[in-house]
């Protein structure tokens, strides 16, 4: 007896304003996303008031909702959104947080340290449940993989990664064909980078634990901080950049100088006109 495939799901995606233009380019990948529409207002005193539009229509029908907690002011209101959509009596509900705004403080490094990595896990951990089970937590580039042991039950955490794309675009360089497999183990001479284009650049060991094996088909550099009188300088530690391509991959930022300093032809070695640079930031990425 053939199997009858069921019909593609329709999703109801829901979006504060800052992420419109984003919504609307992932609507457009794919007929099944029904962008849907929230009244962000604040009363006088400057709280939230709220109203999310067509709320009967979506019980028994798929939710998403792509959230932006790239300030802390936006993060009280999102969450109520987010915890009243999953009480619509919805089918399921997912939560696309492209950017995890605190994981870089995941750890106590004595005591008073106050870990907000973990305390924004247990908020989103309370997301209650919709009449499909658990909330699919869709997460891109955390900072730390172990944060996914930080979230309850309540909740499916999803670590996804942008780097694929990166990698897509790298390929479409006019000299990609040039790019060979090099062990990045060890640091690399010139002589192994020979007729290489392209080389990652990680501003410190942090970004080269947390994305290195992701690139085992390209040579890579990893930088280090030198202090310099009151002055912190990236200087490299690893690795020959001259004469080719520099992808600068991070896995944070926060006033965003090391990129600034690790782009500095003068700190990477480069001619100012040789070598093309570009820094590309990985969320807590």
């Amino acid at each position: 007896m053939a199997v009858v495939k069921s019909p593609k799901k329709q999703v109801n995606l829901f979006y504060p304003l800052d992420c419109e233009d984003l919504a609307h380019k992932v609507a457009l990948q794919s007929p099944n996303i029904i962008l849907q529409n929230i009244k962000w207002r604040s009363f006088a005193d400057g709280f939230p008031n709220l109203f999310i539009n067509n709320a009967k229509e979506l019980r028994g029908e798929h939710v998403a909702f792509l959230a932006s907690f790239s300030s802390p002011a936006h993060v009280f209101e999102q969450l109520s959104v987010i915890y009243a959509l999953s009480h619509l009596f919805v089918a399921s509900f997912t939560l696309v947080l492209p950017f995890f705004p605190t994981g870089s403080f995941e750890r106590m490094e004595e005591e008073g340290d106050v870990p907000t990595a973990v305390t924004l896990a247990w908020m989103l951990s309370n997301i209650p449940m919709s009449r499909g089970g658990p909330t699919s937590l869709v997460i891109y580039d955390i900072h730390a993989l172990q944060e996914r042991l930080y979230f309850g039950e309540k909740v499916l955490p999803l670590f996804e990664t942008g780097i694929p794309l990166l990698k897509q675009r790298l390929s479409h360089l006019p000299d990609a064909d040039n790019v060979r497999t090099i062990s990045t183990a060890l640091p690399l001479s010139v002589d192994q980078l020979g007729d290489i284009k392209v080389v990652i650049a990680f501003p410190d060991d942090g970004a080269w634990k947390r994305f290195h094996k992701l690139f085992d088909n390209f040579a890579v550099v990893v930088c280090t901080k030198v202090r310099e009188g009151d002055k912190r300088i990236v200087r490299i530690k690893e690795g020959n950049v001259s004469g080719h391509h520099v992808v600068i991959v991070d896995d944070l930022v926060q006033s965003g100088g090391t990129l600034i300093e690790c782009q500095n032809p003068r700190r990477m070695h480069l001619p100012t006109s040789g070598s093309q640079i570009l820094a590309l930031l990985l969320s807590k990425l």
